[in-house]
């Protein structure tokens, strides 16, 4: 059927996730970076999206398009509420554990402070990258070093990858970082393996950027121990 849908584009957007969150249907993601219309039958035409686009990506257009699907939705939402729901799909600032040091017996709180964290999932614009102290580390180093949160993470932004296993230039996407967000700080905490280069984006990308960012660069054994 010929009907009223958005259409996105990709040129004109900054990834900021505004869109995937004002669309209470669930049409939208944020798929490498980019805003996407995901399902045509979860987009209902009424433009919530519109409002909030900060680069004006978003229009109507008039196209052959499967019919808006409510039941689809409603089963959408369903699963995204379970816990299994996957964290990195949107954009979202959270409040981290309590500060101080946790009771006797009880677990560590976390100083995690946003989802996503994946360099590659993460936008260029997220507001918690703004004036943030960042953190890049190597996806392993969390799992060799016990004291992460309290050591590394502790009042800073995160990003993490695996440059092997991942396959991508980071140094791009962490250019675009550094260039438009006012990082104040970068520590990146890599493992002392020769692949884990994380370190090296991370320079190449301060380069690109044209920023000279205060860096400090840890290099963990693959026992967890600083190097």
């Amino acid at each position: 059927m010929i009907r009223k849908i958005i259409e996105i584009d990709a040129s004109k957007c900054d990834g900021c996730g505004l869109c995937a969150s004002a669309c209470h249907e669930g049409a939208i993601g944020i798929v490498d970076g980019k805003a996407k219309l995901l399902r045509d039958d979860y987009c209902d035409g009424l433009g919530n999206c519109l409002p909030v686009c900060p680069t004006g990506a978003i229009t109507f257009v008039e196209r052959e398009a499967a019919a808006y699907d409510e039941a689809a939705v409603a089963a959408n939402a369903a699963a995204s509420a379970l816990p299994c729901g996957c964290p990195g799909s949107s954009v979202r600032t959270i409040a981290g554990g309590p500060a101080g040091a946790a009771a006797p017996g009880a677990p560590a709180p976390s100083a995690l402070r946003q989802w996503p964290v994946q360099i590659k999932l993460v936008p260029a614009s997220a507001p918690f990258l703004k004036g943030a102290d960042l953190l890049i580390a190597a996806d392993c180093t969390a799992f060799a070093c016990g004291g992460f949160h309290e050591s590394f993470l502790k009042g800073k932004a995160l990003l993490v990858g695996c440059p092997k296993l991942d396959e991508v230039d980071y140094s791009e996407k962490l250019a675009d970082v550094f260039a438009g967000s006012g990082i104040r700080s970068v520590t990146v905490v890599r493992m002392e393996v020769p692949c884990c280069a994380i370190d090296r984006a991370v320079a190449a990308a301060l380069e690109k950027a044209g920023k000279d960012i205060p860096l400090e660069v840890v290099t963990l054994s693959v026992a967890g121990e600083v190097l």
